[in-house]
């Protein structure tokens, strides 16, 4: 397949990140996903309940730009972009997963068993989704950050508390990944 079809190497994705982290930081804004998430809540009326949707979400209004162009790019990828071919797994990695009853992607960039559409039908995956959607909810407001604002741009910014808080996203992960997945599957 064309070379344009496939997953973009590290270098080119990266910088493009760069390129834009510059851009933001030359017009001193601040980059983060989750930010937004309150920016959303504020414009549909939360800062009536709660004091911390209390702000000027006016000011935020460019960062919205950021979820749509995050929402675009992930359509193009997925329906123009998505031949995995230059994805390879370690045969490890795929051994373990088929032991926890996770089949390969096979051609695709993620497994079935965890990104399909069959996973709505199971209570036990639902219930994973719904728990970890909290978790990281929580950890991200928690850390005062998700990991997009931390690691690209709070690192770039040379920001103690963004190491901090990749280093603990890092562990986090690591932890999922070779104790409780294994658990849970």
């Amino acid at each position: 397949m064309n070379a344009l079809y496939q997953t973009w190497p590290w270098y080119v994705s990266g910088t493009l990140i760069a390129l834009v982290m510059l851009t933001l930081n030359y017009f001193g804004k601040v980059f983060g996903m989750s930010s937004n998430l309150r920016t959303l809540c504020t414009m549909a009326g939360a800062d009536k309940f709660a004091d911390f949707f209390k702000f000027d979400w006016k000011a935020q209004r460019w960062n919205l730009t950021v979820v749509a162009g995050a929402m675009l790019g992930g359509f193009v990828a997925v329906h123009y972009m998505s031949d995995p071919s230059n994805v390879n797994l370690n045969p490890k990695t795929i051994e373990q997963l088929a032991a926890m009853g996770i089949d390969a992607p096979n051609g695709k960039l993620a497994p079935q068993a965890l990104f399909g559409n069959d996973i709505f039908q199971s209570p036990k995956i639902m219930f994973i989704l719904i728990v970890g959607g909290v978790l990281i909810g929580f950890g991200s407001r928690y850390a005062g950050g998700c990991t997009s604002g931390h690691a690209i741009a709070g690192l770039s910014n040379l920001q103690l508390p963004s190491l901090k808080a990749v280093i603990g996203f890092f562990i986090g992960g690591l932890i999922m990944a070779h104790f409780i997945l294994p658990l849970i599957f």
